[in-house]
């Protein structure tokens, strides 16, 4: 480390969860072909720290960008031999150092890096870490050897008992490092601490969290990398934030992480697809991920900002792809199409992959509206991936970790040809911003807040305007529902101590795909409603103005679109 870096008067944003929009980015595939970056930039730390970039995560409400893999990685023999690299990086040997081939100039790649930490701070935005603390780039016992394994193969290592030349396999990479012996968890604790004193990060996201937590086969919520974590005063002070599974016997422990972590959750991801592309019987559990998942969080006195709500990320396919593909189209990885999830819960709205036809293409569309005003009006922290805001697409493919080129970067082009997307994305994010109603810090409770109240703080509603019944919620194909959300019950104060109030908003979904007619709730509900967003229109708004609606009276939602209107008497 450089004692001579100037960080001048750098601060941490520390920004509260509950205020957190995440932007999952990879370092050079986000600027690699933007024309506002210099050309000797792009793809490097510097190119991510330009100001138009920042600008950028700015007018989209990002609070805080998740990088993938940054520590140095090496790129498998198997795929150079096919002529392809590791793009998205994790195959990690080097834990202290920032990846050297993101660097505008490789002799300065730590300065650069702290330089890109400093220009996000100034900008108010956080920068997490994807850290893969969980494997390394030494392979299986066919090697490479590069640094653990000749220093101590059985320390750092999960060996199998029966057969110590081989190694246990949880992530899927061929070894798996061994956090229970007192070296590797040194390691890990030496290397989060760095990143966050000398490099200035806040927060890491774990790559496949469960693995750290095997203490001796199962996953252990007592393990001892958690307890070092719990009591370090400087990595508990940061955001943590866990992927929480591995590919092992009994790792999908989604809700299962303790006090300080959150975690991507991967049920609110596979519930918000199911509910969209019209799978019957999942209305109740999209009311579940919709107000925070407090079935997976609550037990464990988490708030609803532990779930990190996501629809897509790095992993699977992007946003445009999941509305245009019903497979995966991974030949171009070399495996046959063998590679990538083959269970993606999404839904090409009639056609396989690009289609002029215009119903296709419109219903795509709102598809993606739908998808992203779901996530901003959902209770927890919401995570966006890079590209998403104007349609990035990979062509089908959903495990693009070998493809460095056109296929895995961002399409600045796409800026223009989707601007109505993008338009929509930012006045999505603005709407969350502005409303602590859409981002409560605690779980709702169904009751009135004060006595004497007849409103309570959550509400559900059928079309006709009445509450939903125990025999509504049964009904597998009923596939809409009215939330109520009281902006006057809102328990948690600010950071001042003072009283957060809020206006009262009504969420309309419709997942059918008939139009369908919602008699807008009156009496204690309000006497006048005002349209704020529209999935059926494509920037969110019709003509830019906001359309008044009164009490009892009828609004059709479109086949699958969603309607927040904002009580405004």
């Amino acid at each position: 480390s450089n004692p001579f870096f100037d960080w001048g008067s750098d601060r941490a944003p520390l920004t509260p969860y509950h205020e957190t929009v995440i932007y999952e980015a990879h370092v050079k595939g986000m600027t690699q072909t933007h024309p506002g970056v210099p050309a000797e930039l792009r793809g490097t730390y510097a190119g991510l720290a330009h100001p138009v970039i920042i600008e950028h995560l700015k007018s989209l409400g990002v609070t805080a960008i998740e990088l993938m893999p940054v520590h140095q990685f090496m790129h498998d023999a198997r795929l150079l031999d096919l002529g392809l690299r590791n793009y998205w990086g994790y195959n990690t040997f080097g834990f202290f150092a920032p990846h050297n081939q993101y660097a505008a100039n490789r002799r300065s790649s730590v300065a650069e890096f702290k330089s890109m930490v400093r220009s996000f701070h100034e900008a108010g935005i956080e920068v997490i870490l994807d850290v893969v603390y969980n494997h390394t780039a030494e392979g299986n016992h066919l090697g490479p050897t590069i640094n653990f394994r000749g220093i101590d193969n059985a320390a750092y290592y999960r060996l199998v008992d029966e057969d110590l030349r081989l190694y246990k396999d949880y992530t899927g990479t061929g070894n798996s490092l061994n956090p229970r012996h007192p070296h590797v968890l040194q390691l890990i604790m030496d290397s989060l601490r760095y990143w966050v004193t000398e490099m200035h990060v806040d927060g890491f996201r774990f790559d496949l969290a469960s693995t750290l937590a095997r203490e001796l086969h199962d996953v252990d919520r007592l393990s001892a990398f958690f307890d070092l974590v719990q009591q370090d005063p400087v990595v508990s002070q940061v955001k943590l934030i866990a992927e929480p599974w591995d590919v092992g016997e009994g790792g999908y422990q989604v809700g299962n992480f303790p006090g300080l972590w959150t975690e991507w959750n991967g049920k609110y991801r596979d519930t918000v697809r199911d509910y969209w592309r019209g799978e019957p019987a999942t209305l109740g559990e999209f009311a579940s991920r919709l107000t925070g998942s407090s079935d997976l969080y609550e037990v464990t006195g988490r708030r609803p900002s532990a779930s990190i709500n996501f629809v897509t990320a790095h992993d699977g396919f992007t946003l445009a792809d999941l509305v245009s593909y019903n497979e995966k189209h991974n030949e171009a990885n070399g495996e046959d199409n063998r590679d990538g999830e083959s269970h993606n819960r999404s839904w090409n709205c009639g056609v396989e992959g690009p289609t002029d036809d215009p119903d296709i293409v419109a219903l795509r569309s709102r598809q993606m509206r739908n998808f992203w005003a779901t996530l901003m009006v959902s209770q927890g922290t919401p995570m966006i991936a890079h590209g998403d805001e104007f349609g990035r697409t990979q062509n089908g493919n959903n495990n693009v970790y070998c493809q460095d080129s056109e296929l895995s970067w961002m399409d600045w082009s796409l800026v223009d040809k989707n601007s109505d997307l993008l338009a929509f994305a930012r006045r999505a994010t603005t709407l969350r911003k502005n409303h602590p109603a859409f981002r409560r810090r605690r779980f709702f409770e169904g009751e009135p807040i004060r006595s004497g109240d007849e409103v309570r703080d959550i509400a559900w509603l059928t079309p006709t305007g009445r509450e939903m019944t125990h025999e509504d919620w049964g009904q597998s194909f009923h596939k809409c529902v009215a939330v109520f959300l009281n902006g006057d019950a809102i328990t948690a104060p600010n950071a001042r101590g003072e009283r957060v109030v809020d206006d009262s908003f009504l969420l309309c979904f419709n997942a059918d795909d008939q139009p369908v007619e919602f008699v807008m709730p009156g009496g204690d509900y309000a006497r006048e409603w005002t349209v704020v967003l529209d999935t059926n229109e494509p920037t969110g708004s019709k003509n830019g103005g906001d359309q008044v609606v009164g009490a009892e009276e009828k609004v059709s939602l479109p086949s699958r679109s969603l309607l927040v209107l904002r009580k405004t008497l």
